[in-house]
């Protein structure tokens, strides 16, 4: 359920950043999990969502979140970022939300792109973004970075989670030098020399332009079957990466 965590201490009580994988859910079908039921987190995938639901309650309790601390937009492959102040009653349309609110646990959905977890600690400012190839292009990680500075975010850090790598994401030529073309570090090769885009490198470079401290956590979401993956799958669910501000004890 909990594939990574880590608590950072700063401003009230501190950061917590996650990410999950595929197991420890109820979810069943294309969604469940490799030993038992999925832990799938999107109610766009088709799934049943009482079982998105149920999962949803089992990573609140996982993480000792409230039931309706989750805030997750409905992403569109975009650059648009959304200021959170509380819970929402419909997910907003952004690939990026940003909050200095303790309590509310933002939440990133993938499965191939680059789930990116942002905090401030000493500031008491979090984001998260959604970053595959177009939001990547789009700069969707710098305009959450501009987002967090307007809250008052000035040293940040950044942990990007599993995603799809550029040995297993084949594209056409021409849409790879067309990234490329924009950010070079993006160009490379499949296992077997087919033309490939890395875009967690290029999520790298951004971060790196920006001043911004940033660890890859090791992974490829085609390879690990404990990740869901649309790339390898098809029909299949969702995992997550959260950020949130831990209210002072």
């Amino acid at each position: 359920m909990i594939a990574w965590s880590q608590s950072l201490p700063g401003a009230a009580g501190g950061v917590r950043l996650a990410l999950t994988d595929r197991e420890g859910g109820v979810s069943t079908g294309p969604w469940a999990g490799t030993v038992g039921g999925g832990l799938n987190l999107a109610t766009h995938v088709d799934d049943d969502p009482a079982h998105v639901a149920t999962n949803r309650q089992r990573l609140c309790a996982a993480l000792a979140l409230p039931p309706d601390a989750l805030v997750v937009a409905e992403q569109v492959h975009g650059r648009d970022v959304v200021q959170v102040s509380g819970p929402c009653a419909d997910p907003p349309v952004a690939d990026a939300l940003v909050t200095d609110r303790p309590g509310t646990a933002l939440m990133v959905l993938v499965a191939d792109c680059v789930p990116v977890l942002l905090a401030d600690p000493e500031q008491g400012v979090v984001g998260v973004a959604h970053a595959g190839r177009p939001g990547m292009v789009a700069g969707v990680v710098g305009e959450a970075i501009a987002a967090m500075r307007d809250l008052g975010a000035r040293d940040l850090l950044a942990r990007l989670g599993p995603s799809v790598c550029p040995r297993c994401y084949e594209v056409p030529l021409d849409m790879r030098e067309d990234v490329a073309a924009r950010r070079p570090e993006t160009r490379s090769l499949t296992w077997d020399g087919r033309p490939a885009i890395d875009v967690a490198a290029g999520v790298l470079a951004q971060l790196a332009e920006l001043d911004v401290a940033v660890r890859q956590l090791p992974g490829c979401t085609v390879e690990s079957d404990r990740l869901y993956s649309y790339r390898r799958d098809g029909l299949t669910g969702r995992f997550a990466g959260l950020a949130w501000l831990q209210d002072a004890a």
